[in-house]
This record gives structure tokens, sequence and C-alpha cells, in this order.
């Protein structure tokens, strides 16, 4: 148990990174492409780890946020505003779409196990698991106690961990097949777009400004950087091998005609009984509760940090934030408000959004006046530059490819 002892702002990045767009993209990789495509998740780890890392020793030794760097090292006013303004707009939006995925996602996971719930309300059709899994969110946010936020999150991630984990092995893989699809690299007909989503939807660009805050709230300082790799490694590999779990279970479904966690489920039913039924419905809802918390909480930060505010959790301004993207997030979601479409629209800006965002964490990694002796080494440099070029190339093939340029 010593190894979990230091675990916290990590797991929040994977209960982040792990939602019901995780699990669906993951489900469509599994059951069209079988293990072919487990290499890209491998490389998602990879880059998530390295860009982690780096917003996670930006905390830690420049006691600053990701946002609150761009405001105090970009020194022309014109474009700081501009950087700004691009992160604002593109987090806050992103999120609220992201927020209704997350909880429609949470609330699939319930209705695979009871039935469908809804109300008429002004002429709507209002689903009121949405409005529970809205009221949790508000409830966990509202007490705004770090300590406590991180020990729920910490518990549904294992939860939704051990959930997949189990679903994977009950399918008996074949585990050749799999170390195939996890060392060569092969890009099938027909999946770039899956490619670029199994990336996006795990290198995200609001978890390296949540983690520079997290570690901050955890940790003192310098000090603690070695607990800080240790926490970022395992919790994003575990946060890793939860998604190639779901390509794996998917995997098995004899059908490749899946576009969600909940025909996973239906598809293994067959095979495997109820149980993997009610394992998947389990962890598709606690992967939409725990994103469904952290994604506001992302958003309120990168507001904090834009604006100068002082970070309280509990200060009228960091709750407004997070309460607007919740509530953007229920009324999506609640309304039946098509929350693949939005998911789509956020992937998006994703695509856009990554490849900036990680190019600035290079440049304030190896700025001596904020970090000392504690920038980028060689290494870390060319390693991050590669994940930025690697995914700007795939965002942009991803953009041509959605507005049918290519």
């Amino acid at each position: 148990m010593k190894l979990f002892k230091d675990l916290g702002p990590g797991v929040l990045i994977a209960a982040a990174f792990i939602g019901p767009g995780t699990v669906t993209v993951c489900t469509i990789a599994g059951a069209k492409y079988q293990f072919v495509l487990l290499w890209a998740m491998v490389f998602s780890i990879i880059a998530t780890i390295v860009l982690q890392e780096m917003a996670a020793r930006l905390g830690l030794i420049a006691k600053m946020g990701l946002a609150q760097a761009v405001r105090s090292e970009i020194a022309n006013p014109s474009l700081k505003w501009l950087a700004i303004i691009l992160i604002m707009s593109a987090i806050l939006v992103g999120n609220a779409a992201y927020e209704a995925g997350n909880i429609s996602g949470g609330v699939l996971g319930l209705e695979t196990l009871m039935a469908q719930s809804t109300f008429a309300l002004v002429g709507l059709q209002i689903n009121y698991f949405s409005l529970i899994i809205g009221l949790l969110a508000f409830i966990v946010l509202f007490i705004a106690n770090y300590k406590l936020i991180e020990k729920i999150l910490v518990a549904l991630v294992v939860l939704m961990s051990l959930s997949f984990l189990i679903t994977a092995i009950m399918t008996s893989p074949n585990v050749l097949a799999i170390f195939k699809g996890i060392l060569i690299p092969t890009v099938p007909e027909g999946s770039l777009f899956i490619i670029v989503a199994l990336i996006g939807t795990t290198v995200v660009p609001y978890n390296l400004f949540l983690h520079a805050s997290l570690v901050q709230e955890k940790w003192q300082g310098a000090k603690d950087l070695p607990k800080a790799r240790k926490d970022t490694l395992i919790s994003i590999i575990l946060g890793g091998v939860v998604s190639m779990a779901i390509i794996i279970s998917a995997a098995a479904i004899e059908t490749a005609e899946v576009s969600s966690a909940v025909d996973l489920a239906k598809g293994l039913e067959p095979l495997f009984g109820h149980h993997a039924k009610y394992l998947l419905a389990i962890g598709l809802f606690a992967a939409g509760i725990t994103s469904a918390i952290t994604a506001p909480m992302a958003a309120a930060y990168v507001a904090a940090g834009c604006f100068n505010w002082q970070v309280d959790m509990k200060s009228h301004k960091f709750r407004a934030v997070w309460m607007m993207v919740l509530l953007l997030g229920v009324i999506f979601s609640s309304i039946g408000f098509k929350s693949i479409e939005v998911i789509k629209f956020a992937q998006v800006a994703n695509g856009l959004l990554l490849p900036f965002i990680a190019a600035f964490l290079l440049w304030v990694m190896n700025r001596k006046q904020v970090l000392g002796d504690y920038t980028n080494t060689s290494k870390q440099n060319i390693l991050g530059w590669v994940i930025v070029l690697i995914t700007l190339v795939l965002g942009l093939k991803s953009l041509a490819k959605v507005f049918g340029l290519i």
C-alpha cells in the first residue's frame, strides 16, 4: 500500500481523462480494429506523462498555474490578452461541451441498469438522472474541501478501474495479439479519426492547467517533486491501462456496429451474461461522475489564473465559474441534446488547442527566471517537441477531415 500512499492530483487527472468520451472512443477502436490501435493509446500515455510532469513541476517550483504563467510571462499586452481570451473561450466552451458528455455518460451507465427515466416539462423531455448526477457533482464541488474531493475521486477511479479490468480479463484475450498491437504502429484504412480521438481524449489540454494548480493544494515545493512525479507516473499508467482494457473488452464483440459503451455492454452480455452488463454500467457511471466533477473544477482554476484571482475553492468567483460549466452540462444533457455532437465540437477545439498549449508549456519550462534549476532537460525538450509536432499534424489532419478537405 506504500506505493499508493502519495497518490492524489495524478488520480484526479486520470479521473478527468477517463470520461464517457474516452470509454466510447476506446469501445469503437476495439470493436472496429481489435487490438491494432493499442499503440496509439501507448503513445497517448507517454505524451500525457511527459506533459503532465511538466505541468506538475511548474506548479510546485514556480507556485503558479499554466494560466498564471501566460499572464506573467508574455510581455506584449495584445498578445497576452489574445492568449488569455483564446484559453478562456476554449476551456470554458470545451469543458461545458465535455460536461454534457460526462453527465450523459453517467446517465447511460444508470440506464443500462435501470429503466430510462424522463418527465415532461414545458414541452421538453427531461431526464432526471442528469439532474441527479449534476446535483451529486454540485455537492462534491460545493463542499470545497480538496482532501475530501480527492478521496471521493480516488474511490470512484478504483471502482471504475476494477470494473473495466475485470471485464477485459473475462474476455480471455489473445495476449500475443495484444503485444503486437502495442509494439507495432499500424494505421488501418479509415482509422485516422479514431487515432486522433484516442490521443485527444487522453492528452487533454485542460488537465495541464488543472494539474499545475492541484499539486499546490497537495504539496509544498521542490522537496515534494519526487512524490509528484511518482503520483503522475502511477496514476496515468493506471488510467492508460484502464483505457486499453476497454479496447480489449470491445474486441471480443462479434460485430463492429458499436457506437457507445452501452453497445459494448449489450454485445458482451450474450457472451458473459448479466455480470458484464453490470460491470460496464458501474464503470461508465464512475467515468461519468468523476469527469463531471473535474471538468468544472478545471475551468474554475483556469479562470482564476487568467484573471489573477486568489485561488480559493470557496470564493464566489471560483464557484461561479464551475457552477456555470456544470449548469450548461446539466441543461444540454437533461434535455436530450446530442452530446456526441457536442463532444465532436470539443474535440475539434482540442485538436487546435493542444499543440498551442503544449508549445507554450515547453517555452515556460525552459525559462530560468521561472523555474531556476528545474528547467527542462534536453531529453524532456526533445520528447515534448516530438509530441507537439505529432499532435499538430494529427490535429490538422482531423480538422481537414471534419471539414471535408481530405
